[in-house]
């Protein structure tokens, strides 16, 4: 708790640290910040069309298939942004760790804090694309903000325990881009879970990834609750807390050996 408050007390200097990754990442190319949605763009075209048009994709229950599948990559593409800068948030800020003044602990949270930035822009546009296939909103499109909060509270916590590790491990930035690249076919982004019949799809329901991902069809789409899937949730929030203290006892036990190592 006291380093949450020591977070909300640096609020300032977080979110000035934030807007400087935003303009350094992006606003020095020539095409300055349309780079944030040209990658993600092009690749929910691809996939569109390899599924829509390549493997005939129908539609999910009567809902257009771009829709379906966009609701998927939306959370993905923050998932995939925040493990990989979140992993080099310290490292990459090396003058600043060896700064006495400075909260190391607040480089994490502005990768994140960048990152769900985009995300939020994504969210504006898929809501945009629902309004502009006729779907009218819903009580259950505010519970998005709910597994928001919920997947930058579970990036955060993976951001705490990678990011200080790597330091002293230099390769978990390559395991890290492996496990993104395995976990994209193990959450349900582009293939419907509930349409397996497997008995792996019971484990694949408690990935902390996917109870986020079909969080935002069960809002966008579904109209379901998510006390409604109270395994899951139970499930969730037991993962979230156990990742949340051992990223925080992991960073803060690792914490006075960067400055030596960088």
């Amino acid at each position: 708790m006291r380093m949450f408050r020591e977070f909300a007390r640096d609020r300032r200097v977080l979110l000035s640290l934030i807007a400087n990754d935003l303009r350094a990442r992006y606003l020095t190319n020539y095409l300055g910040v349309l780079w944030v949605f040209i990658q993600p763009v092009a690749t929910t075209v691809i996939l569109w069309f390899v599924f829509q048009f390549g493997f005939k994709a129908a539609a999910q229950n009567d809902f257009p298939f771009v829709l379906w599948l966009v609701c998927g990559l939306v959370p993905w593409f923050f998932i995939v942004e925040a493990l990989n800068s979140g992993c080099s948030s310290v490292k990459e800020n090396s003058f600043l760790v060896k700064k006495i003044v400075f909260r190391v602990s607040l480089l994490p949270l502005v990768k994140l804090g960048s990152a769900l930035m985009v995300h939020i822009f994504f969210v504006c546009i898929l809501i945009l694309l629902f309004l502009v296939y006729g779907y009218t909103p819903t009580i259950y499109w505010f519970q998005v903000i709910y597994y928001i909060v919920c997947l930058f509270a579970l990036l955060l916590a993976i951001a705490w325990i990678t990011s200080s590790v790597v330091i002293f491990f230099p390769d978990l930035s390559q395991l890290v881009s492996m496990a993104v690249q395995f976990g994209f076919w193990l959450t349900p982004v582009f293939w419907d879970i509930n349409a397996m019949q497997s008995r792996a799809v019971k484990y694949l329901q408690f990935n902390p990834f996917s109870y986020v991902v079909e969080g935002f069809r069960d809002s966008l789409i579904r109209g379901v609750w998510f006390w409604d899937r109270l395994e899951q949730t139970i499930v969730f929030w037991i993962v979230l807390t156990v990742l949340i203290l051992v990223g925080l006892r992991t960073f803060k036990k690792l914490r006075p050996h960067f400055a030596d190592i960088l």
